[in-house]
């Protein structure tokens, strides 16, 4: 991909118009997981150190164009300040006089946080005006919020058009991550898809299955592909309403060489609640009034044979209830044995997606992968094959 990094942008002295995604989560008034924030700093610091006087703006929640103010992000500039171990100024507003009078009173090396983008009805529409009164703070615009690449908004998309613009260090490396994965990977190629359901990831299964070399379905997904070739389910999540499309997705990854990797065995229970009694089954033998809530022993022991066959690995879905036990115990034993054929140098693996992101922070293995996207709608449009009005943005130079 062609884009400019910020190795290329010689900030000192300029205004840095930066686009992160603090959009964190938040409960009773507790930032609840920093991750998005400490994946942020490097380069926030980065440009400080380089003298530049750094203006960071982004979302929160969706106030649909107006003020809330349980939706503003002054509660993140104590948060920020202290993730970078330095002050950090507050404007309330985005745009408009207060926001330029604090861009005004910058020096350089120094930070300043805009208030919620959202809070203006133009972030969304991406409104021209609005893009301009935005390019009007800065000399370059820095883009560091992957996570908010597939939405064409004003400061995501808008004035990346009308300022020098380049990619931050958490934008550079999600694209590394994602390019590694599936734009130029390491063969032979694995992806893991899970979750509840086919009707939500039929771009990606669609795109995932002329890329890899074997496609693993589980969770919920995969009684759907069982119920369609016949076996009974019991009283499994499943869409019978997707059983041709189930059908058609096996004949497709068939024709195009792809190994479509199902349950051979399931963990079936007759209620869904933590420590219920569980019974192993083949998957074409699941009973009456009962439901598969996680893959079988069997099953584990198919997907690493793939995994240590393989040269890269793409995660996107748990393959059990992992929320509750022992319904995790599948996705947690795969997730360890991704971790120690990364480690080992044996396999390049990359996940992403809200619950493959807290099924991984579960299984304890984020730190031991060769990258987990903190993104989770433009990492799934990224795998759809989908291009992301942000990066397009970049890299249209």
């Amino acid at each position: 991909m062609s884009y400019r990094t910020i190795d290329a942008l010689d900030a000192h002295g300029k205004r840095v118009l930066l686009r992160a995604d603090l959009n964190v989560p938040v409960r009773d008034g507790l930032i609840t997981d920093r991750t998005r924030i400490e994946r942020l700093c490097p380069t926030i610091a980065e440009l400080a150190n380089d003298g530049a006087r750094v203006i960071v703006c982004s979302h929160f929640d969706r106030p649909k164009g107006r003020r809330v103010p349980e939706m503003s992000l002054k509660p993140l500039q104590e948060a920020l300040a202290a993730a970078l171990r330095r002050p950090v100024a507050w404007a309330d507003d985005c745009i408009g006089p207060e926001a330029e009078a604090a861009v005004a009173a910058l020096q350089d090396g120094e930070i300043l946080l805009l208030e919620n983008t959202r809070f203006h009805a133009g972030e969304e529409k991406n409104d021209p005006a609005m893009a301009a009164a935005l390019a009007r703070l800065a000399d370059a615009y820095v883009n560091d919020a992957f996570s908010a690449a597939h939405r064409a908004h004003a400061s995501t998309e808008g004035v990346a058009h009308l300022l020098p613009s380049f990619a931050g260090r958490l934008m550079e490396a999600e694209l590394k991550a994602l390019d590694a994965a599936l734009g130029n990977p390491a063969r032979p190629v694995v992806a893991i898809v899970g979750g509840a359901k086919v009707s939500t990831k039929l771009d990606l299964l669609g795109n995932l299955m002329k890329k890899v070399d074997v496609l693993v379905i589980g969770g919920a997904m995969a009684n759907t592909f069982l119920a369609a070739q016949g076996h009974p389910v019991g009283k499994s999540l499943q869409e019978a309403e997707m059983h041709d499309t189930a059908r058609e997705i096996l004949a497709g990854a068939q024709a195009a060489g792809c190994e479509i990797l199902l349950p051979v065995d399931l963990v079936v229970a007759e209620e869904f609640r933590a420590n219920a009694a569980t019974r192993t089954v083949r998957a074409d033998a699941v009973p009456e009034g009962w439901m598969a809530l996680d893959v079988g022993p069997k099953s584990e022991e198919a997907i690493e044979q793939r995994l240590r066959g393989a040269s890269t690995l793409v995660w996107n879905g748990p393959l059990g209830a992992f929320e509750i036990p022992p319904f995790d115990t599948a996705t947690v034993a795969v997730a360890q044995i991704v971790a120690a054929l990364t480690q080992s140098g044996a396999l390049k693996s990359i996940g992403g997606g809200g619950d493959t992101v807290s099924a991984l922070r579960h299984a304890e293995v984020i730190d031991r992968m060769t990258y987990v996207s903190s993104a989770g709608g433009a990492f799934l449009e990224w795998l759809e094959g989908k291009t992301l009005p942000g990066v397009a943005a970049l890299t249209n130079k």
